[in-house]
């Protein structure tokens, strides 16, 4: 209950209910752009400062290589899974959503952990950036097999090389990646400069954007009805399954309780933003509204509501 209490996520909630009764209330497309802006570069800024104590550890780079295999082996996974029930190309699209990340949910995750007295690395910003691409990468591969066996390989949608560019110079990752690296650098004196903008506004901040994604996650919801069931319990199980294979793997290599209850968040997310923005072009043969119904219609509410204190509490419980 303390969780549902925390003013983030009643805002998250308030927005569900405004979306639910279709009230006119809404948040410009600019504002949420600098909102998911700010949060990523604080959240950068955080990471930097706090690698900037702690130094390269081994838990560190345990953790990374952890966050790469994952990277690695949920898209895999799903896509195994999905291509026994979807085409190719809609299994490649939704195992790359749920192969790769969602920043809200992580900063979410974060904030979680804070207000718990959790401790937790920096460094874990930096496993959510590693595993932003490889998802859609896998992907980009797998379509391109698929199209191959069609015979529609001169239908692909422009190089390999292109999309792997887009995929790894992202905007928001390369702002997280630098935010990282300033306060990387800048350490002790630049985090007392920073406070106000990294600290103080951190928590209204992401209140207030939680609130646009309750109202977006609403308007998803109703194009769910009209999905097969498999794919509504995919959407809730897959984040289940990816938390309890991260939680195994960070107890096999050790991790604390705060960076194994990140790294699992981290594997039960999906993204709604940039792979989606990505395989819209990379993969148009795909459904965009199964893989971007499904995360954000569903699966990010339940990490937000219950997925985020179920991960970390049992992260503390078995760990910590």
């Amino acid at each position: 209950m303390q969780s549902f209490l925390d003013p983030a996520i009643l805002f998250f909630v308030f927005g569900l209910f405004a979306g639910a009764i279709k009230s006119n209330l809404e948040i410009p497309p600019q504002i949420s752009r600098f909102l998911s802006l700010y949060l990523l570069m604080a959240l950068g800024l955080k990471g930097g400062f706090a690698l900037a104590k702690s130094g390269l550890t081994p838990e560190v780079s345990i953790s990374l290589g952890l966050a790469l295999l994952l990277a690695v082996l949920v898209p895999a996974m799903g896509y195994l899974l999905l291509r026994r029930w979807l085409s190719g190309f809609d299994a490649a699209a939704i195992a790359a959503t749920y192969g790769s990340v969602s920043a809200v949910t992580f900063i979410t995750a974060v904030q979680h952990l804070d207000s718990q007295g959790i401790a937790f690395g920096g460094h874990m910003a930096a496993a959510m950036a590693l595993m932003e691409s490889p998802a859609i990468i896998m992907a980009v591969l797998l379509a391109n097999l698929v199209r191959r066996k069609q015979g529609a390989g001169a239908s692909s949608p422009g190089p390999l090389s292109k999309v792997l560019h887009e995929a790894l110079t992202d905007g928001a990752q390369l702002l997280l990646i630098g935010a990282m690296l300033v306060g990387l650098m800048t350490g002790a004196a630049g985090e007392a400069a920073m406070k106000p903008f990294a600290g103080d506004l951190f928590k209204g901040m992401l209140s207030f954007f939680l609130l646009d994604m309750g109202l977006l996650a609403a308007r998803h919801m109703g194009g769910l009805r009209q999905q097969p069931p498999l794919l509504i319990v995919y959407a809730l199980g897959a984040p289940l399954g990816h938390a309890g294979i991260a939680l195994g793997l960070s107890a096999l290599c050790g991790l604390s309780a705060g960076n194994a209850g990140l790294l699992m968040v981290l594997a039960a997310s999906a993204s709604y933003i940039a792979v989606p923005a990505v395989l819209r072009h990379a993969i148009p043969e795909a459904n965009p509204g199964l893989y971007f119904g499904m995360s954000l219609g569903l699966t990010f509410p339940f990490n937000i509501l219950f997925g985020i204190p179920l991960y970390t509490g049992l992260a503390q419980y078995l760990l910590g």
